[in-house]
């Protein structure tokens, strides 16, 4: 379980992001796995869920989980009524209710969480490569500060990811990003022949650009072995037939 240095200022909000370890998945989703949308057994993933839940102070009741796309979709739950239907689709959530925890699924992709310390309002949102080119990061914002939320306010963490050093690309996709900014060139890299990308920091601008200053990128490799973290670049390596998810989540109290 690792924490914001950021986020953990505040003593009415609750949050974390999760790697593999400490739950009671077997195989190749060994332990905490919490991908609902995996082959693993769904009733160790919901024990697992449990487990996280019980770590940051939430009901398993009370957490929302996605439909992840890859898209620009986001959803904002103003009250526990929303939460009959738990299973929204879409890559980021927004809430401004308390004791309702906001969950994101990754394996590679970027888990970032926002607070407004003024507007105590939180999101959570999926940022792989898909969803951040689609803006799905600057649609959330938008939407906070059309809710009152001023970008000085907001205080967001860029969670554990696949780094640039093993996030090797295909020249069209480098293509695409500069096609649509030029500025995006600075985020790749290109050693020995293979072009690299650096999602992370990719995100990050986007943030920075939305006028977000309280910012930090949580130096975690979900592709290094040692970190501990679900990979599902990792597993296609190995051949693996699936892989588990690793879980962020964040809650006001």
């Amino acid at each position: 379980m690792i924490k914001s240095k950021n986020l953990s200022k505040f003593s009415d909000l609750s949050h974390a992001f999760f790697n593999r370890k400490g739950g009671c998945s077997k195989g190749i989703f060994n332990s905490l796995n919490c991908g609902i949308g995996s082959s693993d057994k769904k009733v160790s993933v919901k024990k697992n869920i449990k487990i996280v839940c019980k770590k940051i102070g939430a009901s398993d009741k009370a957490l929302v989980l996605l439909n992840q796309t890859h898209s620009n979709k986001f959803h904002f739950i103003s009250n526990r009524h929303k939460l009959k239907k738990k299973r929204f689709k879409g890559d980021a959530l927004v809430t401004n209710a308390k004791n309702i925890a906001l969950g994101i699924l990754t394996a590679d992709c970027v888990p970032i969480l926002i607070f407004d310390k003024n507007k105590k309002i939180i999101s959570a949102i999926h940022a792989g490569w898909k969803g951040a080119y689609k803006d799905i990061i600057k649609k959330v914002v938008k939407f906070l500060i059309k809710k009152g939320c001023r970008p000085k306010d907001l205080v967001a963490s860029v969670g554990p990811c696949i780094s640039k050093k093993n996030y090797e690309v295909q020249r069209d996709f480098i293509k695409k990003f500069i096609k649509k900014n030029k500025i995006n060139k600075k985020f790749f890299v290109l050693r020995k022949n293979k072009t690299y990308f650096s999602l992370n920091n990719y995100v990050y601008y986007q943030l920075k650009e939305m006028g977000i200053r309280n910012l930090e990128i949580i130096k975690k490799d979900t592709f290094d072995t040692k970190n501990n973290f679900f990979s599902a670049r990792k597993s296609i390596q190995n051949k693996s037939k699936d892989y588990g998810r690793n879980i962020s989540i964040i809650m006001i109290n």
